[in-house]
C-alpha cells in the first residue's frame, strides 16, 4: 500500500510547483517522460524568436511595379493566409494605409507559399522551392538578393507572376534575449538541443548560431519535422518538441513530450502539446527540466523506500515481532513518508 500511495501522491508536488510558475502540465505521465528526455527540439518563429515579423525590405524587379504597387499586390493576396508572414505583410500594407483588393481563387501549400488572383493576374508568392515548383526560374539577379537576405537572418517571400519574378518582400524577426542563456543550462544538464524550421539553412544557422544551438535542420515542412523527430528518437533519444503554430502540431503530437506556447501559440498547437508555457517565455524550460528531473528522481526514491519498510513490515510480521495493531501503524507511518518525500518538491527552488 506504501508503493500505491507513492504513486497517487508523486507528482501533486511537482505540478503544484509548475502551476506557480505559469507552467500548465496536463498530467503526471507527461512530468515523467519530461525528466527522461535527452533532446529538446525548437521551432524556430514564435519560439526562439518572438514571432512579431516586420517588413523589413521590399525590392522590385519589375520597372513597372513601384514598391507601394508589389507591397499592395502582395498583401491583396495574402489576405486570406494564416501564415505568420503572410500577416505580418497585410499588417504592413494597412499601416501604410494601402487599400486591399479582393482576391480570387486562392489556394495555400503548407510550408512553401500561397496562390492567388488579384486584379485579373494571378500571383505565386513564396520561397525558391514554390516558384520553380510552379514552373517559373529565379534569375541570377533575385538569387542574389535572396542570398544577401538570408546571410542578414531575414525571411523571403518571393512575388512572380505566370511569366517572371516582380519582387521579394523581406521580413525580419527578433531572437529572444533569453534564448542563449536557456541553450547554455539546458547543455549543462546534458540536454542536447536542436532547431527545426521552415526557413532556409542560412537563416536558420544565424539564429541558431546566436542561441547557443549547434544542431540544426532547415528547409522543413510539417511532415519532414515530424519526420525528423522520429530520426532522432531512432537512434535512442526521448525528445521534447516546443512550437507555436498550427504546423508545429504533428511535430507536438510525434514527440515523446510536446511543449506549445500557451500565450501566442495556436488552440491546435496547446491542444497537442503535454505541457503549455503560459508566459511564453522559453527561459522556463531549463526550469522545467530540473523539476521533471527531480521528480523521477524523488519518485525512485519514495518507491525504493516504500518497498524497503514494506519488506522490513512483512519479516518483522513472520517473525511476530509485528502484529496486526503495528504493522497497520507501520503501514500508515509509510505512507505518510511518502506523500511527505513527494511534498517537498512543492516549495522547492528549481532557479
Amino acid at each position: 500500500m506504501c508503493v500505491s500511495a507513492c504513486h497517487t501522491n508523486r507528482y501533486h508536488g511537482s505540478i503544484g510547483q509548475a502551476t506557480k510558475h505559469g507552467v500548465i502540465i496536463k498530467s503526471g505521465e507527461a512530468l515523467e517522460k519530461m525528466g527522461k528526455v535527452n533532446t529538446i527540439a525548437f521551432d524556430k518563429t514564435g519560439t526562439l524568436t518572438y514571432g512579431r515579423l516586420e517588413v523589413s525590405d521590399i525590392i522590385s524587379f519589375d520597372k513597372n511595379i513601384s514598391e507601394s504597387e508589389l507591397l499592395s499586390l502582395t498583401a491583396s493576396a495574402e489576405a486570406k493566409s494564416e501564415h505568420p508572414l503572410g500577416k505580418a505583410i497585410v499588417a504592413h500594407a494597412k499601416e501604410k494605409g494601402i487599400v486591399l483588393k479582393d482576391s480570387d481563387s486562392f489556394q495555400m501549400q503548407s510550408g512553401k507559399g500561397i496562390c492567388a488572383e488579384v486584379s485579373s493576374r494571378k500571383l505565386y508568392l513564396g520561397n525558391e522551392k514554390y516558384i520553380l515548383q510552379s514552373g517559373m526560374t529565379i534569375p541570377k539577379n533575385v538569387e542574389n538578393e535572396l542570398e544577401k537576405l538570408r546571410i542578414q537572418g531575414k525571411a523571403s517571400v518571393i512575388v512572380a507572376d505566370s511569366g517572371s519574378c516582380l519582387g521579394i518582400i523581406a521580413l525580419s524577426d527578433v531572437l529572444r534575449p533569453e534564448a542563449a542563456t536557456m541553450a547554455a543550462k539546458l547543455s549543462e544538464m546534458n540536454t542536447d538541443t536542436v532547431l527545426l524550421t521552415g526557413d532556409n539553412q542560412k537563416t536558420a544557422d544565424y539564429f541558431a548560431t546566436q542561441a547557443g544551438i549547434t544542431k540544426v535542420k532547415a528547409d522543413l515542412l510539417p511532415e519532414e519535422k515530424v519526420q525528423s523527430i522520429s530520426e532522432i528518437q531512432g537512434q535512442g533519444n526521448s525528445v521534447c518538441m516546443i512550437g507555436d503554430g498550427v504546423n508545429d502540431a504533428p511535430a507536438l503530437k510525434t514527440a515523446d513530450v510536446g511543449v506549445a506556447m500557451g500565450s501566442m501559440g495556436s488552440d491546435i498547437a496547446v491542444e497537442a502539446a503535454d505541457i503549455a508555457l503560459m508566459s511564453d517565455d522559453v527561459s522556463k524550460i531549463p526550469y522545467l527540466k530540473r523539476l521533471s528531473n527531480a521528480t523521477v528522481a524523488t519518485i525512485k526514491l519514495s518507491i525504493t523506500l516504500s518497498m524497503c519498510i514494506n519488506f522490513i513490515a512483512v519479516t518483522c510480521s513472520v517473525l511476530g515481532i509485528l502484529n496486526p495493531t503495528t504493522g497497520a501503524l507501520v503501514h500508515n507511518a509509510g505512507s505518510c513518508f511518502v506523500v511527505l518525500i513527494a511534498a517537498l518538491l512543492y516549495d522547492r527552488k528549481f532557479e
